[in-house]
């Protein structure tokens, strides 16, 4: 039997979705994390302490680790192109946060120097990996909901001033609710769905200055530099269509509203920003009837944050795809884009990228068993 042999990784940026990654990935057994690094390296310091990594530093230090596979990159997102870009060159592969860059060209950059270099690329969400996008996609599959003919989706709330302690990056060039949220909407309406191939939006913004609300800069005013409220339409390249809510300026909480409509039946799905729930299907009642509603049996374990580092790490050893390409983190990227463009232009804006075969997670595949 052959030794096992993890796959070594290294974080660069130590800021509050560090802690989401480290809890998993020190957990999953085909994964070593080797390296933590920030420009904060006291920051850096304590989480690896926290999480029981034995080094830390600055991000020149992960890029130069002997046992260094793939780097995450965890920083915000006006530089995830920069910092994936000086990964690939130290001849790493990259775990990146989303969005995958700000701009397509940078974007499109950072792919075509990975290509060239033998080196893979991997986007955030990994929630869709989890059991909860992969049940429903089974059961659309199986024909539970007959043909998909449309979406809905829903993300709406009083902002992340509310909570965040340094909450300016959400409110900057790359960011706001479209950029920050809308990720794990339309990474899994692609899922479903298929590629995007036009767009139409419109949006706003309620305040032009914001406060921190919580933590040690309570009372910190910021300049907003992006709509905190688009309503988009998208259709598929299947035919399908597609309308979403994005917003910070809602008192009225609702997140986590996906619904999916076919011609035998309705299918909701759990929040996309989490790994697993419920999806559950109704079909057609007589008038004024209340729905009956039957729950899927779910299909796979649940896990977390990282769970796309992992697949990746399997895929690098195996010789196979990854799930959570860049070409994917790309075509949800140009699609934001486009709905940005929309939003400015008042125009309908074509979709010219694709996002390829996404492939379903086998249903026995186990994030905590040793397969390397």
């Amino acid at each position: 039997m052959a030794a096992h042999n993890p796959v070594g990784v290294g974080l660069v940026g130590a800021g509050n979705i560090s802690d989401q990654y480290l809890t998993n990935l020190t957990r999953f057994p085909d994964l070593h994390v080797a390296v933590v690094g920030d420009l904060d390296t006291e920051r850096a310091e304590t989480q690896a302490r926290k999480y029981g990594v034995e080094e830390w530093g600055t991000a020149a230090d992960v890029l130069a680790h002997p046992d260094v596979d793939i780097v995450v990159n965890l920083t915000v997102p006006a530089v995830h192109a920069e910092v994936s870009s000086a990964i690939v060159a130290a001849g790493r592969h990259v775990w990146s946060e989303k969005p995958i860059a700000v701009d397509r060209a940078d974007a499109r950059a950072l792919l075509d120097r990975a290509a060239a270099a033998g080196l893979r690329v991997g986007v955030a969400p990994d929630t869709v990996l989890g059991p909860g996008l992969q049940t429903a996609l089974r059961a659309i599959a199986r024909g539970d909901i007959g043909t998909p003919l449309s979406a809905q989706t829903v993300m709406q709330y009083a902002g992340p001033d509310l909570w965040h302690p340094d909450p300016e990056f959400l409110f900057a060039k790359g960011a706001g609710p479209l950029f920050d949220m809308g990720p794990y909407y339309l990474t899994a309406l692609v899922c479903l769905f298929g590629s995007v191939s036009r767009v139409a939006a419109v949006g706003s913004t309620a305040r032009t200055v914001r406060t921190v609300r919580s933590g040690r800069r309570a009372g910190t005013e910021f300049a907003v530099a992006v709509p905190t409220h688009v309503s988009a339409l998208t259709q598929f390249e299947n035919g399908g269509v597609g309308q979403s809510v994005f917003s910070f300026d809602s008192p009225l909480t609702r997140t986590g509203f996906v619904e999916i409509t076919g011609t035998e039946g309705t299918l909701v799905l759990p929040d996309p920003n989490t790994f697993a729930g419920e999806v559950r299907i109704t079909r057609v009642q007589q008038r004024g009837q209340d729905p009956v509603w039957e729950t899927v049996t779910p299909v796979g374990i649940e896990a977390g944050r990282g769970l796309g580092v992992l697949d990746m790490a399997r895929a690098i050893r195996g010789g196979r795809p990854h799930i959570a390409t860049g070409d994917l983190g790309y075509h949800v990227l140009d699609t934001l884009i486009s709905i940005d463009e929309s939003v400015t232009s008042g125009e309908t804006v074509h979709v010219t990228s694709a996002a390829g075969d996404i492939p379903l997670v086998p249903e026995d595949r186990d994030p905590y068993g040793v397969t390397l």
